[in-house]
């Protein structure tokens, strides 16, 4: 059986790799090429070389297959188009159903490869009764990836392995220390890979301009009774409960409850005015049928938040989601993972995912 490893060049990939090859697998490793010249990093052409170098000492074939126009028009595009109409994407959960688990996938299927390794912090259980795939959280909570891959097609998991689920970050980078094995590029990955530096908002605004895309200007920026009490610079500037930044002078701190952009308006309020009694999507990545939900659902609307106790209801047009505890503020293109705690099982299993389209009610 042959495996194709997704190699970035970074630890946890080449971890897989390494440690797939020390166990005698039959390998391919896959280095995809996803960002366009204007967003690689400094020093990607010497890392490129460095991962060839690396893949040859470990007799391993390294094939590089360039993404980058398809990444642009699928997830960066997107990015920027998603913020010009007031919302706040999840790049990374795209970027795993339609590049890693799509094109890339698709590649190495056509190279004669079985199954995908990635470096990805989850772990993938044969269901026998669904006699499908079960996605788990991986057991390392600070690295858990799970949450990014609930928009990931279950038929697309299948083809699918994730050898980092049952480890932690830890004992992976003691496994290349005791072997003197060091990554091509050693360091963590950056949270948005096609954004570089730390300014996100100068890459939204240089990206519109190439693109065509007009971001929303400037605007009022309201209390919720509709008093104004300023200027906002532009709604893709902001995000659901934001604080900082606001440039709002009041007489208690501000926070953005949510954008208007039908009349360009930013409705902040005090802090207690940030929750919200659940949210919706309109429709749902179903990884396990509804009809074997647990009687617990637990769900995250982001990355490091813990999963909180939820009330699922469909509608007719809408999957209402009603947290036990409401919280918020959500925001709009955000993802929603669903998770339910299986007896027995020592992490969550995801059931669905969704992208959240409004707040609820």
């Amino acid at each position: 059986m042959k495996l194709a490893v997704a190699v970035s060049g970074g630890t946890d990939s080449f971890y897989a790799l390494a440690s797939l090859k020390e166990q005698g697998k039959d390998l391919l490793a896959l280095h995809a090429v996803f960002l366009p010249e204007y967003s690689r990093p400094p020093g990607y052409p010497e890392m490129l070389a460095a991962l060839e170098k690396t893949c040859a000492a470990l007799s391993v074939p390294l094939q590089v297959v360039d993404l980058s126009e398809r990444f642009a028009s699928r997830i960066i595009e997107p990015f920027i188009r998603a913020y010009a109409e007031g919302k706040t994407p999840n790049p990374c959960a795209a970027c795993n159903a339609a590049m890693k688990f799509g094109l890339l996938l698709d590649a190495a299927e056509g190279m004669g490869a079985q199954a995908l390794v990635t470096g990805h912090y989850v772990r993938l259980i044969h269901d026998a009764e669904q006699n499908s795939p079960g996605l788990y959280s991986g057991l390392d909570p600070l690295k858990d990836q799970s949450y990014f891959l609930a928009m990931t097609p279950l038929q697309r998991l299948s083809g699918a392995c994730f050898p980092l689920g049952g480890l932690l970050k830890s004992e992976i980078r003691q496994w290349l220390a005791q072997r003197s094995l060091q990554p091509p590029a050693p360091g963590e990955s950056q949270e948005v890979c096609f954004i570089p530096g730390d300014d996100y908002r100068a890459f939204l605004a240089a990206m519109a301009e190439r693109l065509g895309i007009s971001l929303p200007g400037p605007g009022e920026a309201v209390l919720e009774d509709g008093t104004p009490i300023g200027q906002h610079q532009g709604l893709w500037r902001y995000t659901e409960g934001q604080r900082r930044g606001l440039g709002l002078p009041w007489k208690e701190p501000l926070y953005v409850l949510r954008k208007e952009r039908a009349g360009n308006r930013l409705v902040v309020g005090p802090a207690e005015r940030l929750g919200s009694p659940g949210f919706c999507c309109a429709t749902l990545n179903i990884l396990v049928p509804p009809t074997a939900w647990p009687d617990e659902l637990l769900v995250r609307t982001r990355y490091r938040q813990a999963p909180c106790p939820v009330v699922v209801r469909f509608e007719k047009e809408r999957v209402v989601f009603e947290p036990v505890h409401p919280g918020g503020p959500y925001s709009p293109g955000q993802v929603a993972a669903l998770y339910g705690r299986e007896h027995g099982k020592d992490s969550l299993r995801v059931l669905a995912g969704g992208i959240i389209v409004s707040s609820w009610p």
